[in-house]
């Protein structure tokens, strides 16, 4: 039983490790553009986000989370098993703001383009998911 629990434990630790480096690289790629586009001291400002976060302005939202999607369909800047998180939504919130959006767009397609789907070295490829944001 004691063999059994330790295994459990030692995948739930490689599985948390395993989602922490996987985090890191998405920070990193985001921060990596940020500073190609000139933002490299507000680059860790924009990529923080807290629970008291909140959208610049409602009207944007809707094209926050198209960018979003249309960042994790077109470019790699996402892994293929990456869940979408609503972090970064206020993040292409804050460069929609700044005017920098469209911008950041061009430059992760050519800096992460999409692997042809022939391609790709994880063949277990998940469509991407809706983000669902509730706004005050």
């Amino acid at each position: 039983m004691d063999t059994q629990v330790s295994q459990e434990w030692q995948k739930l630790n490689y599985d948390i490790y395993t989602l922490r480096q996987t985090r890191k690289e998405v920070r990193s790629r985001w921060k990596h553009i940020l500073e190609d586009l000139g933002f490299q001291k507000e680059a860790d400002s924009l990529l923080s986000v807290t629970k008291l976060s909140i959208i610049s302005d409602s009207q944007n939202m809707s094209k926050a989370r198209d960018i979003l999607l249309k960042l994790s369909e077109e470019t790699n800047i996402f892994p293929t098993s990456w869940e979408l998180s609503e972090r970064y939504l206020f993040v292409v919130d804050r460069l929609i703001a700044l005017d920098a959006a469209d911008e950041f767009f061009r430059m992760a397609s050519t800096v992460y383009p999409k692997r042809p789907s022939g391609d790709r070295a994880d063949k277990s490829q998940k469509a991407p998911r809706c983000i669902s944001v509730v706004v005050p």
